[in-house]
């Protein structure tokens, strides 16, 4: 999890076409796994599943017969649950063995490190490789926040060294980022590309950046919750419970922190933000660092944004409780994502009243018969509004959520909150109330997570497509970042976070070059057309009036 934007290397591989000369490594060859926690566990399970001799070795006396030993017992889960053959777990155990020391591995065809995350203890391990392994041995770090570059710098055949990021857990979780350093060759990338995907993996090619693609684009899920806590506006149970029943997220950011570890996180979060030379943009969180001062870490620790173990109660959102729906409603102009909700209401016996098709200046909005308007989240406070204002919290699918979120500015009267909190509940959803914040909670979030994704695919960290599959695969986002973004509008996005920008000048909000130039891009095509259009209903009108005369 890390990030720079500046330091991409131009050619270093992210996208680049398959080289037909480096193919998968033949399943004979041996793969060497240094370090045998968690992540380095993982890994061998899938290249010994995958039909590979493997050899583990780890730096602590004992830990790598251990880690035989636990990896066999994996495979005899698998042959409980049906997902592998007594024959084949036989076969697998025969395969992996354990190495007393580093020269164990001398004639192995890919070794990949999982050790402790410190660059000069990376580096030292390489170097001492290297002396030992032939100079066609394949060698990659699983490093999730160092630079591969760095790590491979001291190298004196740096070309053949790779990041292959996996994630935890690695024998589940299929997507691996292929990360290409400043000096790595296209051949090397490419055979760690098919050799993950001949493991059964989805790998996905990035360049050397900081925080690659998942831990660079997914920085906003984790922040822009932290700070709309660090203001005040909702709890963290009510913001976890916005991404996820409205904005269609596997989990709410403040849960999952707990579950990687609060320490864990928050470092990343701090290395990306020096990566990126403290950019506003990167800001860790204070109140993220108090909690970890006070080593409520998450579940590890028994506590973390919310209490674990036995008796813990589970986090419960804010839910308004019932409230009574307004007779009628009028439609002013177009609602645009949430023009959805107008169907479900007319689903209902509230009266549904069609105003203007379009108004000046406005998106349009639904009017309560108190003259509150309802509008959809757009990077402004409700208090900026002239008039008395509800903002709903973008979702993935109004028409599926759960649940709806309202934040109202100061001048609506508590009988007009009752009546849009009525309003939804109407139509089967629960609502959640919070303090007025510009952008919400989910509108924020996804606008941002699609700049960032926009901006890394124009400075060259991932083709689109890649960074789509990379989000979507590797933390569950419900869209990839770039499609969600296009969805939405471009012009949406741009809206939005200028909105924010002008909220917030600080340089955290502002739009990125690459969602500039695209917005201009597509208006100037939409002006284009309609200029063409034009064009030809002239022609046509000229063709049929001389066709008469």
């Amino acid at each position: 999890m890390t990030a720079n934007v500046s330091d991409s290397a131009p050619d270093a591989g992210a996208g680049a076409a398959p080289d037909s000369r480096a193919d998968a490594l033949d399943r004979s060859r041996t793969v060497a796994v240094v370090g045998t926690g968690t992540m380095g566990q993982g890994i061998a399970q899938v290249a010994l599943v995958a039909g590979h001799p493997v050899r583990l070795y780890d730096s602590a006396p004992g830990r790598a017969e251990e880690a035989v030993a636990a990896l066999a017992a994996r495979l005899d889960r698998l042959v409980e649950k049906g997902r592998m053959d007594r024959a084949a777990r036989d076969a697998a155990a025969d395969r992996l063995h354990a190495a007393a020391a580093l020269t164990d591995l001398a004639d192995a065809a890919l070794v990949v490190e999982a050790i402790v995350e410190l660059l000069p203890v990376k580096r030292e391990l390489f170097a001492e490789l290297e002396k030992i392994v032939g100079d066609d041995t394949l060698l990659a770090t699983n490093t999730s926040s160092l630079s591969v570059t760095a790590i491979a710098g001291g190298l004196r055949l740096p070309g053949r060294f790779v990041g292959l990021h996996f994630f935890n857990p690695a024998p589940l979780l299929p997507l691996v980022e292929v990360v290409s350093g400043f000096a790595t060759d296209a051949s090397a990338a490419t055979r760690a590309y098919e050799t993950a995907k001949a493991w059964g993996k989805t790998p996905v090619r990035c360049a050397d950046t900081p925080g690659f693609i998942v831990n660079r684009i997914a920085r906003p899920f984790y922040a822009e919750a932290l700070r709309v806590y660090e203001e005040g506006v909702a709890d963290p149970a009510t913001i976890d419970a916005a991404l996820r029943e409205c904005g269609g997220f596997r989990m709410g950011p403040f849960e999952l922190t707990d579950l990687i570890g609060q320490d864990v996180n928050e470092a990343v979060t701090r290395s990306v933000w020096d990566s990126f030379y403290q950019d506003p943009k990167f800001t860790p969180s204070l109140a993220q660092r108090r909690l970890v001062e006070s080593e409520r870490l998450g579940r590890k620790s028994g506590h973390g944004w919310f209490p674990y173990g036995d008796g813990a109660a589970a986090p419960e959102p804010h839910t308004a409780p019932p409230a009574g729906a307004p007779a009628s409603v009028t439609v002013q102009g177009d609602l645009y994502q949430a023009r959805a909700l107008v169907a479900l209401i007319e689903e209902t016996a509230i009266v549904v009243e069609r105003g203007d098709d379009a108004v000046a200046g406005y998106p349009g909005w639904i009017e309560l018969p108190s003259g509150t308007r309802l509008f959809l989240a757009d990077g402004t406070a409700a208090e900026d509004a002239e008039m008395p204002v509800v903002h709903i919290d973008l979702a993935l699918d109004f028409s599926t959520c759960e649940r709806i979120v309202l934040a109202p500015s100061a001048t609506v009267e508590d009988d007009a909150l009752q009546e849009a909190i009525g309003l939804f509940q109407a139509v089967g959803k629960k609502v959640s109330v919070i303090r007025d914040v510009p952008g919400m909670i989910v509108a924020r979030t996804v606008a941002m997570l699609a700049d960032f994704a926009f901006d890394a695919a124009a400075r060259g960290v991932a083709q689109a497509d890649d960074i789509d599959t990379a989000m979507r695969l590797g933390v569950n986002y419900p869209r990839g970042p770039l499609a969600w973004g296009e969805e939405l509008g471009v012009d949406w996005v741009l809206e939005t976070l200028s909105n924010l920008h002008e909220e917030y000048p600080t340089g955290r909000y502002a739009p990125s070059q690459a969602l500039r130039r695209r917005a201009a891009a597509e208006r100037a095509a939409a002006e284009a057309a309609v200029i063409d259009s034009a064009v030809v209903e002239s022609a046509v009108a000229v063709a049929e009036a001389e066709a008469t005369a």
